[in-house]
This record gives structure tokens, sequence and C-alpha cells, in this order.
């Protein structure tokens, strides 16, 4: 399918002294109109069903138009019902006012300037000339849905929506509960895809009509190296997959780690003040081979291990993944650093002292396969006694490919970061060893 809309290509298509004559017949107004037509300048699948519809999912790559698409339709909601009262649903405030509202692709920037709404920041509230309204609503705060109508409503980014408690699955049902003003409510989803709760429960609402699309359908509208860049970088990996094809990514059957348990176990910031801190590390068997993974993982006064970063290198010489090391340790104040030495056994330890003398040392050895050691740590998830403070795609893409009872089925060769996650948490929770005094690095 083409980039761009038929009667554009068409205008488009002739030759300089046509194109400019068919646009010469336009007043000055309507010139400086055109570029607010948004029928023109629309790809088919970012205007709305032609069906009856109530709720609109539209899940894809980023980069695909997903913003402009959510603002043009909200603009042409209010213009052609005065009595059009819209919720605007974002991750937070802030991101529903900078992306939703006053972003490069949001409501007022995409608005005519004769006809754009009247932003009333105190009360999160945008007025149309013609009396249509919109509010904007955070959806970490599900008990501001409670009690508001609407007659139509625009989420976006519903994968981003912190699920702590139920919160993203509250909004949106607080939402729909709400949703009963005119006659024909509706609600559009905005969304790069992501396996959490909320979404897959949308998908499996048979009233639900979903729109997919990728990153390359919007290219025309991309800078030229973009797409090329984001394809050097991250190939088809699973993060490409997911933020570029806007692919869905299912679980793997028999996986030790969904997605869906690791999303309920995210949380934005760690919610106990430390007690310990232990950073695991995969070392790799040389600097051409896997990576060397470094998961930085912390036990609080509550008794729940969080992650709290991936410090993990590519393709790095010993003394280079031995520095990440040291940095790691400093930087988190680590009480610990546990590393796998079954590749290099005291070589591991001499790399690492070489970088820092005093790093508090322990090494391990694998006596059983990594599936085997991953499910006690998978059962600790699952008791929700393990979080992760923020997002760590290429670890959790790792963890999902643990199968129990067979081989690794993740991304690349080896779950590097897996296997550092799975030594740090071990030494945290599973260890029977007193807790070591804190070197100050």
């Amino acid at each position: 399918m083409s980039s761009k809309p038929r009667l554009l290509e068409c205008l488009l298509a002739q030759p300089m002294a046509q194109r400019l004559a068919a646009l010469a017949v336009l007043t000055g107004a309507e010139r400086a109109e055109l570029r607010h037509h948004w029928e023109l300048w629309a790809r088919p699948e970012q205007l709305p069903p032609q069906d009856d519809w109530r709720i609109w999912l539209v899940m894809a790559g980023r980069g695909f138009g997903k913003t402009r698409l959510g603002a043009e339709w909200v603009r042409r909601v209010a213009t052609d019902n005065p009595d059009a009262r819209i919720a605007l649903v974002g991750a937070s405030l802030g991101d529903a006012r900078a992306v939703m509202v006053e972003g490069e692709s949001g409501l007022l920037t995409c608005s005519p300037p004769r006809r754009r709404p009247r932003f009333e920041p105190s009360l999160r509230r945008l007025v149309w000339p013609n009396g249509a309204q919109a509010t904007i609503y955070s959806a970490g705060e599900p008990e501001s849905l409670r009690g508001p109508q609407h007659s139509h409503a625009w989420c976006d980014e519903i994968a981003k929506w912190d699920n702590a408690a139920q919160r993203a699955e509250q909004s949106w049902n607080n939402l729909l509960l709400g949703l009963r003003l005119g006659e024909n409510p509706q609600a559009l989803a905005t969304t790069t895809p992501r396996a959490v709760p909320l979404l897959m429960q949308l998908l499996d609402q048979e009233d639900a009509i979903v729109t997919r699309g990728r990153t390359q359908d919007n290219l025309s509208n991309l800078p030229a190296r973009f797409l090329k860049d984001m394809r050097r970088s991250f190939g088809r990996s699973a993060l490409a997959r997911q933020e570029l094809d806007g692919e869905l990514l299912t679980d793997i059957e028999g996986a030790l780690w969904t997605r869906a348990m690791i999303e309920t176990v995210r949380e934005a910031c760690a919610g106990a003040e430390p007690v310990r801190t232990v950073i695991g590390v995969d070392p790799p068997a040389s600097a051409a081979g896997d990576a060397c993974g470094i998961i930085v993982a912390q036990l609080g006064e509550d008794g729940v291990a969080r992650i709290l970063a991936d410090a993990t290198v590519q393709r790095a010489s010993p003394e280079k993944w031995a520095r990440a090391v040291a940095e790691a340790a400093a930087t988190w104040r680590a009480d610990r650093v546990v590393a796998e030495a079954n590749q290099g056994g005291a070589m591991v330890e001499s790399v690492l002292r070489a970088a820092c003398i005093a790093l508090p040392i322990r090494l391990v050895h694998a006596s059983v396969g990594k599936t085997a050691r991953a499910e006690p740590v998978a059962a600790l998830y699952e008791t929700g006694r393990v979080r992760h403070v923020g997002a760590f795609p290429a670890l959790e893409d790792q963890l999902c490919g643990l199968v129990s009872g067979g081989a690794y089925q993740g991304p690349g060769r080896s779950p590097d970061r897996a296997d550092a996650a799975v030594w740090a948490l071990t030494e945290l929770m599973l260890s029977t060893r007193a807790p070591p005094r804190v070197l100050d690095l």
C-alpha cells in the first residue's frame, strides 16, 4: 500500500505547472486550510472505521502516526458535535498534556488557528469555540475517572499504563462505565503493543475494531535515516518486532516467565529502603562471543528483591567487562558481586580484582542447567517477591525465553542477562548466608 493517499498522489504526480494551477484556484484561506485537511493527508488506516463501532484499538510501531491519528479523531469529534465531552487519558497527567495536548502531533498543534481549542491547564480542560470540551486524566489515578461522564474517549499508550494494583484495568473500567453520553459513545485506544493484561483484554473483545501498523508505513513523514538506523541497531530482535513492526509478542509455551507476570511486578520506583545490593555477572566465554550479563538487584526492608539496572556490555574484552562490573558496583554501592566461574574459573576473579581490588566477589559454579537454576527464581516472581523498577526489555525477553524442562528459546545464543539476574536474585533471596558488610568502593 502506498504511503500517501490517492488524492495527494494525484496532485504530486502532476507536472509543476498543472500542480500550481490546481492550487491557484484556491483562495488564500483555502490554501492555509489545506495543511489541516486530515482526510487528504491521512493514510487510509489512520481514518476511523466506516462501520459502526464502540472501541477502536490502534496497535502499531513507533512513528506510525498514532498520536496524530488520535488528535485528528478528537478534533473531528469536537468539530462535528458541540455537545461532545471527551476524556483524554494518558499514562500520567504529564504525558497527557505533553503528548496528547501540546505535543508535536497533539491537539493544539494539529488544529487550525481559528478553530483551536482553548487550553485551561488548571482545570485540565480544552474548550472548542463551538462548546465541545475535553478533559485530561491520568490512568494512574483510577478514582478520577469514577463519576465523570463522557461521550468519547482517547486513551494513549495503554500498554504503558501502570498496572500496579490493577490500576490500568481499573482506569479503563471506570472510563467505560462513564462513557454514556450521546447516542453513540466511542473510545479510541492507541498504543505500541506489549502483552499487558489490559491490551489482551481489549483484543479479546468481539466488538473492538483493531488496526495494526508498522513504523515503515509512515516512512514518508519520518527522517530519511531513522528506520535504517533503527534496523541497523535492533535488526529483527524481539524489541524491533515490538517497537518498529508493531508485533504483539506472545508467550512461549512452557516458559518460566510470561510477559503478563512481569508486568504485574513492575513498579516506577523502589517501594522500600534497601538492605542489600548484589550484582550478578555472567561472563562471556570470549570477547567475540556472547555479551557479559551484568544485572543490579537489591533487597528491600519489605523483604522484596528488585531489579534496578541492566549494565550488560556487548562483545567486550575481559578488561572492559570487568571495568563495567566495577563501575556498576561503585555506582550502586554493592555489597557483593556474584559471578559465574564455569567459564574461566580463577581467571574471572583475577580480572575483576584487576579492575577493582576491593570488589566483594563471590564465585559460583553452575551444577545444573540454566532452566533448573531459574525455576526457583521464577517462583519468587509468581509470589510477588521480586519487582522490576522500570522496564528492561532485553532482560525480560530472555527471561521469557527460558522454558521449563527445555532449551532456551529467547533472543540471542545465550540468556546472559537472565543468567546474571538469576545469580543475583539467588544470592539475595535463596542464600542462607548472613549479609556482608557494605564496602565503600
